[in-house]
C-alpha cells in the first residue's frame, strides 16, 4: 500500500458522484476554508478551487465517473491524486455517513499522509484500455451462449455437438434438434453468436492497430512469449501501461494477483486476505497464457507435470502463472524477448 506524502497549503477532498461532488477544503492547519456541495461541471469545480488552486492537491475515491476530474487537473495543472476504493476504509468506519463527512475525511486523510494511492491511468491509453475491456465482455457473452447450446443438447440427452466454437466445425446444428420450439431457441442462440463474432472481428483489428501506434516495442515483445496472441498481449499491454510504475518485481506481483499476501499477527499466521485487491484481467491473462503455452511444448510439459507430483495441478499452474508473471516483469523492464529456457530453468 501506498500512501500520498507530499505537502502542500491546502488540501482538497471530493467524494464525487454521477451529478453532484462535496468539495471540502483544508488548510495547512486543518481548517475547514471551503465545505459545499457543487454540480459536477467544471466551471463550477474551477470557480470554487480559484483562491486556493496555487498550491492545492485534489483527492477523490477510485469510482466509476474520476476520469474528467483528473483529466480537468491535469488540464489546468491542479495535483490530483485517486485514492484506492477498497483502501479507504477510513471514511467507512464511522458511526455516521453522508457525502460531507466523506469529503472531510478524504481531505483529512490527504493532509495526515494516510491517504491511499490507486493509479491514476493516463488519458493516451485509457480509452483503448477500456475498449479492449469491453471486447472482452462481448467474448464471455460469446461464450454463455455455446455454453447454453451445448447444456441444451445435454438436456434432451443429443450426442455431442464437438467443438462449436469453431465456426468450420458447426454444420448444420440446428438439424441435430428435432423439436422446433428448441431449435428456434438454437437458431436465436446461433443468430447472436454470429454478430458477436462480426462485431469481434472487426474491433480486434482496429484494437491491434492502435497498440502498435501506442507501443510497437513492447507489444512484439509480449507477443514472443508461447501461446500469447493478439488478445492476451494487447491486455497485458493496456493493463500494465508502464512497468516502470513498479519500483520492484514483488509489487507487479502483487497488483497482478499472483502472490497471496499473509494476514499474520504476533508470530501466528491467520491465513490470507487482501484477494480482491490487484488487477483481475491481469491474472485471467497470466492464467490464460500458460494454459496456452502448455500445448504442443513438451518442455513445459514435463515441468508441469514435475510440479503437478508435488503440489498438484491446480497449484502447479498457479506456479507457472507466477513465475510468468515475473519473466514478464523483467522482459518489460529490460526490453528483451521471452526466453524459454529462463523460464523453465532448464
Amino acid at each position: 500500500m501506498r500512501f500520498y506524502t507530499k505537502q502542500h497549503q491546502f488540501y482538497g477532498g471530493i467524494d464525487l458522484h454521477a451529478n453532484a461532488m462535496y468539495v471540502c477544503i483544508l488548510d495547512s492547519c486543518g481548517e475547514v476554508v471551503v465545505h459545499k456541495n457543487i454540480p459536477t461541471k467544471p466551471k463550477s469545480f474551477l470557480r470554487v478551487i480559484k483562491p486556493y488552486r496555487d498550491n492545492l492537491v485534489v483527492g477523490c475515491e477510485c469510482m466509476f465517473s474520476w476520469y474528467w476530474l483528473a483529466d480537468l487537473c491535469a488540464d489546468e495543472g491542479i495535483d490530483f491524486v485517486l485514492g484506492h476504493a477498497l483502501y479507504m476504509r477510513a471514511i467507512h468506519g464511522g458511526k455516521a455517513k453522508n457525502d460531507k463527512i466523506d469529503s472531510h475525511k478524504i481531505a483529512v486523510l490527504l493532509r495526515g499522509g494516510s491517504f491511499p494511492l490507486a493509479y491514476t491511468y493516463p488519458k493516451k491509453m485509457r480509452a483503448t484500455r477500456d475498449l479492449l475491456r469491453r471486447r472482452n465482455h462481448l467474448a464471455r457473452k460469446r461464450g454463455e451462449l455455446f455454453a447454453h447450446i451445448q447444456n441444451t443438447a445435454t438436456q434432451y440427452n443429443l450426442d455431442s455437438l464437438g467443438r462449436i466454437a469453431k465456426r468450420s466445425e458447426r454444420g448444420d446444428l440446428l438439424s441435430r434438434f428435432p423439436d422446433p420450439v428448441v431449435r428456434k431457441m438454437v437458431e436465436v442462440d446461433l443468430s447472436t453468436i454470429e454478430h458477436y463474432e462480426q462485431l469481434l472481428e472487426s474491433l480486434e483489428r482496429q484494437l491491434e492497430t492502435i497498440a502498435v501506434g501506442h507501443d510497437p516495442i513492447r507489444l512484439a515483445l509480449l507477443k514472443s512469449i508461447p501461446g500469447v496472441g493478439r488478445i492476451l498481449s494487447l491486455v497485458m499491454l493496456y493493463e500494465i501501461e508502464s512497468i516502470a510504475r513498479f519500483p520492484r518485481v514483488q509489487d507487479f506481483m502483487s497488483y497482478c494477483r499472483l502472490v497471496k499476501p499473509a494476514k499474520e499477527s504476533n508470530g501466528k499466521s491467520y491465513g490470507h486476505s487482501g484477494k480482491k485487491i490487484g488487477n483481475a484481467h491481469l491474472r485471467w491473462a497470466f492464467g490464460e497464457a500458460v494454459v496456452l503455452m502448455l500445448k504442443g511444448n513438451p518442455d513445459a510439459q514435463r515441468v508441469l507435470q514435475k510440479l503437478s507430483s508435488k503440489y498438484g495441478k491446480g497449484k502447479a499452474l498457479a506456479i507457472l502463472s507466477a513465475r510468468l508473471g515475473r519473466a514478464v516483469y523483467f522482459m518489460l523492464k529490460n526490453q528483451v524477448p521471452f526466453n524459454q529456457d529462463l523460464f523453465l530453468r532448464t
